[in-house]
């Protein structure tokens, strides 16, 4: 740590403000906020042993500082938003191209105001409406409003004296103000039926056009009455695809955050009066170490920093940091009361669960179109040859995972990448039978103990007898094989170019002792370690630490994320099917088939007890006084 950084930390005031960290490149390598500068700044350079792993990593990089004294926290707290935006640290969590976010821009200093895309918001005058996550989901909202509203796009000087309308004119998309077919008011009228849409006020609209098509009616204007008509049975219809999300009206934003590893995603649900009038999804970098709180916390600066509009409510999936700060800015920026919350029961709670599946969900396809780019996939794989000092390239990638509760139930998967994308067809899964109690690493020993022997049995002999599972669950026949089951069989003999398994060292150590005996030590091994993602590999001592930009990280981190999704699946199958039949052994005159057919039926504990009694009458070998006894015990 150079000295003078030090020196110059005595002079740094004690008041609120924004401080910058850059490194030796002078690249903006962080951004923070504090309420007392010269106390929060100095944090920073105390005994690293006390720091948490990021902060550590941080300290190392630090070259040179510069801060920006603000009268208030509040505002240190805008400006710290602003500056993440604009500057995108590496240390910070923060909106993927967020520069680029695009809104809708509706001048009103123009006498006849057109709608259209910008990506930059200015204090002109003008409503904006975003920012929206994609150029994909503003040109559909913006589709959708030309299509309901006949405001113009051409960008010519309205006069009046053209001499005759567009095409616009004659399909009812634009009132032609150009030929003064319309006046200034009624062309404003369009505009003010189009801001409302976009704050997701129809009701209003609607009851406005009901109100102009009778006025056209009772002055005998048909025409014009009919395409009034026309107009609120497109409004309904786009409305009718909007889902209703509260039978109380409700102004608020909902938010849902998945996270996978260095990156997450916050899913946002508009809702205004009891229906959902739009969503979208935004991703943000460099979450790996930062809390649920912390990640979402970033996220609700740096998008309300340039929101165009706060609603009453903001209902959480978890409590952010700083609660009461955000709270007062956001009162600030929206002009009244704004309440944070993280909602416990009723709709509220129903509408976050609803914001976080589909957060997971929006996450999920953003892997999927990744693993579907064939150039991302190959660069990714030449890049582990490199990194990995592996032979070839890795074209065949399996990655094993343990599963279990308190030692109990204890799982193993095996998942198959092929060229970088999943092969789940040779997907396995195996019930850990030698280990007693919660040992990963004897359980990780097992499974590949029984992996590799069938790469040394012959193909006849290699089935999956001994308790391996395939992906759908049923396991190939021994005898008379079909060539389906041959060719399962055969899988099991085409060894793997990298195998990867889930934990550090000691699961390493574990593969590598098993692969020895058996013969296949050959085979390229590595440990992806979660905390740091880091890869251990056979005789190198320190880990290697992929950037964490890299696509081979990507990759690896996609392969071990469904290695313990296909594991845990797995596991809470039988953890459900165990506890079941647990609760029903209390049952007399309950046995073996009957429990078998309640669970084929109800699928769980939870299943049985929810059921009627006359549902559970109706299975297969019960009478209605039986069910009422499973009712009883259960």
């Amino acid at each position: 740590m150079p000295e003078s950084l030090l020196e110059r930390l005595k002079s740094v005031p004690r008041k609120p403000g924004v401080y910058i960290f850059r490194n030796e490149q002078a690249q903006v390598i962080y951004v923070g906020k504090a309420a007392v500068l010269r106390t929060r700044m100095r944090s920073y350079f105390g005994a690293p042993q006390s720091m948490e792993h990021r902060t550590r990593i941080l300290r190392e990089k630090i070259a040179d500082f510069e801060y920006v004294v603000t009268h208030t926290e509040q505002e240190a707290l805008h400006l710290e938003a602003t500056l993440v935006k604009r500057h995108q640290p590496f240390f910070n969590v923060r909106l993927k191209d967020d520069k680029h976010y695009p809104y809708l821009k509706v001048d009103l200093n123009d006498p006849f105001p057109r709608i259209y895309i910008t990506r930059r918001v200015e204090k002109d005058g003008a409503r904006y409406f975003g920012p929206y996550a994609s150029a994909s989901s503003i040109r559909k909202t913006l589709d959708v409003t030309k299509k309901l509203f006949p405001w113009r796009t051409c960008t010519m000087t309205i006069t009046g004296k053209e001499p005759r309308p567009c095409l616009e004119y004659f399909i009812h998309r634009c009132i032609a103000p150009c030929t003064a077919y319309c006046t200034q008011e009624e062309y404003a009228e369009v505009i003010r039926q189009t801001i409302l849409f976009l704050e997701g006020r129809t009701d209003e609209v609607v009851r406005n056009l009901k109100a102009q098509m009778s006025e056209a009616s009772e002055a005998l204007q048909f025409e014009r009455a009919s395409h009034v008509r026309d107009q609120i049975r497109a409004i309904e219809r786009v409305t009718e695809k909007q889902t209703v999300a509260s039978t109380k009206p409700l102004d608020a934003d909902i938010f849902g955050l998945s996270r996978k590893d260095a990156e997450a995603v916050v899913q946002v649900l508009f809702v205004r009066g009891v229906k959902m009038v739009g969503t979208d999804s935004f991703t943000l970098a460099g979450a790996a170490d930062a809390t649920d709180g912390e990640v979402l916390g970033s996220f609700l600066k740096q998008f309300y920093e340039s929101a165009t509009y706060v609603p009453r409510r903001l209902l959480l999936p978890v409590e952010v940091p700083e609660a009461e700060l955000l709270g007062a800015w956001f009162d600030e920026r929206r002009g009244g009361p704004v309440r944070m919350f993280v909602p416990q029961r009723g709709e509220k709670k129903r509408l976050v669960r609803m914001a976080q599946d589909n957060a997971k969900e929006a996450q999920d396809q953003a892997h999927a179109r990744w693993l579907a780019d064939t150039g991302k996939t190959e660069a990714a794989l030449d890049e582990l040859e490199e990194e990995l000092n592996l032979p070839a390239t890795p074209h065949r990638i399996e990655c094993y995972d343990i599963s279990n509760t308190q030692g109990t139930n204890s799982v193993g998967s095996m998942v198959v990448f092929v060229d970088g994308r999943p092969r789940p067809q040779e997907y396995r899964r195996f019930k850990i039978r030698a280990v007693e109690g919660a040992d990963d690493f004897a359980s990780m020993a097992e499974v590949l103990g029984r992996r590799f022997k069938k790469a040394n049995a012959p193909a006849e002999k290699a089935s999956d007898r001994d308790g391996a599972v395939g992906a759908h669950g049923r396991a190939p026949t021994a005898h008379g094989q079909r060539p389906q089951d041959i060719a399962k069989a055969q899988a099991w003999q085409t060894l793997p170019d990298l195998l990867i398994v889930d934990g550090g060292k000691g699961q390493l150590n574990a593969a590598l002792d098993v692969m020895r005996d058996l013969g296949v030590e050959h085979v390229p091994a590595a440990g992806l370690a979660k905390r740091n993602e880091e890869l251990f590999v056979k005789d190198m001592e320190e880990p290697i630490v992929l950037p964490r930009t890299s696509q081979a990280l990507y990759l690896v981190q996609r392969v071990r994320d469904e290695a313990h999704r296909f594991a845990i699946t797995y596991h809470r199958k039988l953890r459900a099917k165990r506890s079941l039949q647990s609760a029903l052994d209390a049952v007399p005159g309950v046995g073996p088939k009957k429990k078998k057919a309640l669970q084929r039926k109800f699928g769980s504990v939870k299943g049985v007890r929810e059921a009627d009694v006359d549902d559970i009458a109706a299975t297969l070998g019960f009478t209605r006084k039986l069910a009422a006894k499973v009712k009883e015990l259960v």
